[in-house]
């Protein structure tokens, strides 16, 4: 696994700050928001795509590519998976949910001024460009692809990279997302939304899943990536394997084209598929992460979603949005969010819920407030949700 995210710029300091409940958010640094309504995001910060891009390339990738190409490199250095793997059966399977907003808008503004677009613009901004990266730089020739699902993107492509090493159309997946959206195109666009939260004087307590303040989520950005790999192959060259991808659940809402359904039917029944598919009752859940965006609307419709799946056993669970400290970062949230439910299960130790100070009485379940929980968990459940009502759940079982 490997990730670069507001909270770190590897898997170490992201799961430290995570367990630590620090908020990734703070003023806006990558342009100017005099004009803008929210000033504030939780951008990565200290990341140098030179330490794993030349320089020369660089110039040619928006930044959502770097960020993905960095996370990929990670994960494979993480998962000792070398040069002498058989690269027809390595495919690569990431996602974003918007691509390469920042060079557009730059573009644009350029064209406007009448200077010269560049050749590599369109390269730099299609979103599964950066999936071509990662197979250009490994010379990976299995299935390529790329899945646009909104914030649902990401978790799409952990899923449906499982089920192509279960059919046999490869032995590795390369899979997972990455966005970078935090320009004026892209927080001004939501903020027009009304989507966005605007607690501009205090940033770091804006992103608060599941609490009576919340008014909308905070934008996040980064990557994350996860090397899937059929039990067989692992085993045969040793890797080190951190859990199993038990389940996979996707369906649509078919209800709003931004809203969720107000009685969480949608997200439910993603959620039982995902439990079908891992052959486990809803019991045998000990560790959710919900998709929790610190919105009015979708925090009380997961929650009831939850109730409706799990019953009384909803109110026994470890439960936590980490979107409290990462911010969302939309198409390559559901990855991250993979790695922290896979994290969870592995240490024993459930991340917290930052900022739920006076909790909202539909949000009433136990979502790990403030600080970080030990507790043992041997199958845990993420969620990701987008815009057009698409879902996507994944089920985790820890070895």
């Amino acid at each position: 696994m490997g990730c670069i995210s507001p909270l770190g710029n590897d898997l170490a300091s992201t799961w430290a700050a995570a367990l630590e409940g620090r908020s990734g958010a703070s003023l806006i640094t990558h342009y100017d928001t005099s004009k803008s309504e929210v000033r504030f995001a939780c951008e990565v910060k200290g990341f140098v795509p030179e330490d794993y891009i030349n320089k020369k390339d660089v110039r040619r990738m928006d930044r959502f590519i770097q960020l993905g190409l960095a996370a990929s490199l990670q994960a494979i250095e993480n998962s000792k998976l070398g040069d002498d793997v058989n690269k027809n059966r390595v495919g690569v399977l990431l996602s974003s949910g918007i691509g390469g907003l920042p060079g557009i808008e730059e573009t644009c503004s350029d064209m406007l001024q009448g200077k010269r677009i560049s050749p590599f613009f369109i390269p730099s901004t299609i979103a599964n460009l950066l999936s071509g990266q990662v197979s250009l730089l490994k010379g990976y020739r299995g299935p390529n692809q790329c899945i646009v699902s909104a914030c649902s993107s990401s978790a799409h492509s952990v899923g449906e990279g499982a089920r192509m090493i279960a059919r046999g159309e490869a032995d590795v997946i390369i899979a997972g997302g990455a966005e970078a959206a935090i320009c004026r195109l892209g927080i001004d666009g939501f903020a027009a939304m009304k989507a966005l939260s605007t607690r501009n004087e205090a940033p770091e307590k804006a992103s608060r899943p599941f609490d009576k303040g919340r008014d909308g989520f905070v934008m996040g950005e980064g990557a994350a990536v996860l090397v899937l790999e059929s039990l067989q192959h692992a085993q045969a060259r040793g890797a080190t394997i951190y859990a199993e991808v038990a389940g996979y659940g996707a369906n649509a809402d078919a209800y709003h084209l931004t809203a969720p359904t107000p009685d969480g039917e949608g997200a439910a029944g993603c959620m039982e598929l995902a439990l079908h598919d891992a052959e486990i009752k809803p019991e045998d859940i000990g560790y959710v992460n919900m998709h929790g965006t610190s919105t009015p609307v979708g925090d009380v419709a997961e929650t009831k979603s939850l109730h409706r799946v799990f019953g009384d056993h909803a109110h026994k669970m470890a439960i936590s949005s980490t979107k409290s400290m990462t911010g969302h970062l939309l198409g390559a949230s559901g990855a991250l969010e993979a790695i922290f439910s896979i994290m969870a299960c592995r240490e024993s130790k459930i991340p917290p819920t930052i900022n739920l100070d006076d909790q909202d009485e539909g949000c009433f379940l136990n979502y790990t407030p403030h600080r970080m929980v030990k507790r043992e968990a041997t199958y845990a459940l993420s969620n990701s949700f987008g815009f057009g009502g698409t879902n996507a759940s994944l089920i985790f079982k820890k070895l």
